[in-house]
């Protein structure tokens, strides 16, 4: 969408606010031993309390109330009884919501516990990627060059890129346009961020993959190569200088 008046930017902010809060609840509220399917339930009870709704169940009836992806899981895990956190998982989080009918959408990849397993460099690469994608972001910049900034920096570090996964647009629906705001250059993809216009920015950095592919659940995605995934995600405003990140409170640059 497109903010055009102080209302709808105080919509935008109100639903951020939601989603960004239940994310850096979740994260403070996990751990070892505890289901995905309780850690998401906590979140489900914040969101409900806002007065948000879950945007991944009304849109797509996704059989849960936030994604909660671990380990080898790329993104979209489904909350479970069975599966329980342990010390040094990968752990993702993606909390998107609407509110009012705004919506807005995070997510963020943390180590629970101690990092035994070596996955923090691969966690801290992925935010301070996404920090430098979103401050080279202003209204008339193409959306193919931070594409290729987030996939230069990553091969940087060591990394790759997942790319069938990407930003998008959002605001009064989950998905909106720019349906795809891609994690390398599209070359084909000769769009630019507009002034005003509201954007899900997220990374996909990953070890091994370049490709998510869906598991036999139907949402679930692993790497076609296996390895590990770690995402960072904010809803911003996109504007003339520096943007407005409107789900900065959920703390995943702190």
């Amino acid at each position: 969408m497109s903010i055009n008046n102080e209302s709808e930017l105080a919509g935008m902010k109100k639903a951020s606010e939601a989603v960004a809060h239940t994310l850096g609840e979740m994260r403070k509220y996990a751990q070892p031993g505890m289901s995905t399917k309780e850690l998401d339930e906590f979140g489900a009870a914040i969101l409900s309390r806002m007065g948000a709704k879950s945007a991944p169940f009304v849109t797509y009836k996704f059989p849960g109330w936030t994604c909660i992806s671990v380990n080898h899981e790329f993104c979209h895990g489904i909350p479970s009884e069975k599966t329980k956190l342990k010390e040094g998982d990968l752990i993702n989080i993606d909390v998107s919501a609407e509110l009012d009918g705004f919506w807005s959408d995070n997510g963020a990849s943390f180590v629970l516990g101690n990092d035994i397993n070596k996955h923090q460099k691969l966690v801290d690469s992925s935010a301070e990627i996404l920090k430098k994608a979103i401050f080279n972001i202003k209204g008339g910049v193409r959306i193919s060059d931070i594409g290729f900034l987030i996939e230069s920096e990553a091969r940087k570090k060591g990394y790759r890129v997942i790319k069938n996964l990407t930003g998008h647009g959002i605001g009064r629906s989950l998905h909106e346009e720019p349906s795809e705001i891609a994690n390398y250059r599209d070359k084909m993809n000769f769009r630019r961020f507009k002034k005003n216009s509201v954007v899900a920015i997220e990374t996909f950095i990953t070890t091994k993959s370049t490709y998510a592919e869906t598991l036999a659940d139907g949402w679930t995605m692993v790497g076609d190569k296996g390895g590990f995934m770690a995402q960072h995600e904010h809803t911003i405003v996109v504007t003339d200088q520096a943007p407005i990140i409107l789900t900065e409170m959920n703390g995943i640059w702190n």
